[in-house]
């Protein structure tokens, strides 16, 4: 069956696509704090920018803005929240070799506070209230909070090269195009600000870091969230803990190799 308001996807895909493009070339025109804030090596050892990852998150956000005012204030705190966690890791955490969750609670237990931990917990809460704001129920709001952070932690996890974070957002979130109303419009802005990332990405221009693998799996999660019922959601919220906890073994294993 052809769903409904097509063009409501299209132009949230589009506009979530052109933000982030427009973003990156703001970010790096203007450099804030200096060129040498934005540049990093990747896992091969060529210097890639870092502006990508926080004009994904800009674009995100702004493909939501057309959505009812409840579903847009948890688009922007799931989305941006999370975006800024995980800049805030790619900065503070910068050269720390610790990586997943268990490293980053292990050196909590000891009484030392990670970026990484600051991150885990800053974009759990994050997801946590976005879900209060997407559903009615408390049952629904708990599991609607664990499918955004659990998909964002994910995303995370799996961008262990390039093109691999932005690309599984892309994959994932195209189905979701077929969903009429917010899940549709909400799958649009995530594969949009993917796309527009992920030729770079792929070419070792530039990297998402953090910053755009956490705010694109928010939004992707988001999507998830907003299209399923208490069944749906329970059965999502189960996968993707299990999905993050694959792809923290994974990361750990292609951060070793590295």
């Amino acid at each position: 069956m052809i769903t409904r308001k097509p063009a409501r996807r299209l132009t949230a895909l589009l506009a979530a696509a052109a933000v982030t493009r427009a973003a990156t070339t703001v970010l790096r025109s203007r450099a804030p704090g200096g060129p040498d804030r934005w540049q990093r090596r990747n896992y091969a050892g060529r210097a890639v920018e870092l502006y990508a990852g926080p004009a994904a998150a800009l674009g995100a956000a702004a493909g939501a803005v057309a959505l009812p005012a409840r579903t847009r204030a948890a688009a922007a705190l799931a989305v941006l929240g999370a975006g800024a966690c995980g800049a805030y890791d790619d900065t503070a955490g910068e050269g720390d070799p610790r990586r997943g969750f268990r490293a980053h609670l292990g050196a909590l237990r000891g009484g030392e506070v990670t970026s990484g931990a600051v991150k885990l917990f800053g974009v759990s809460a994050a997801g946590l209230a976005a879900g209060a704001l997407l559903k009615e129920r408390p049952v629904d709001k708990l599991l609607a909070g664990v499918v955004i952070a659990g998909t964002a932690h994910f995303v995370n996890l799996v961008d262990v090269r390039p093109g691999r974070a932005a690309g599984a957002v892309v994959a994932l979130g195209t189905p979701g195009l077929l969903r009429q109303g917010a899940a549709g419009v909400l799958s649009a802005t995530s594969v949009g600000a993917a796309a527009a990332v992920l030729p770079d990405d792929i070419g070792e221009r530039a990297m998402i870091g953090d910053a755009g693998a956490h705010a694109l799996g928010a939004a992707l999660g988001l999507a998830v969230a907003a299209g399923n019922g208490r069944a749906g959601l329970a059965v999502h919220a189960a996968g993707v803990v299990a999905a993050a906890a694959y792809g923290e073994k994974v990361s750990a294993i292609a951060g070793s190799r590295a």
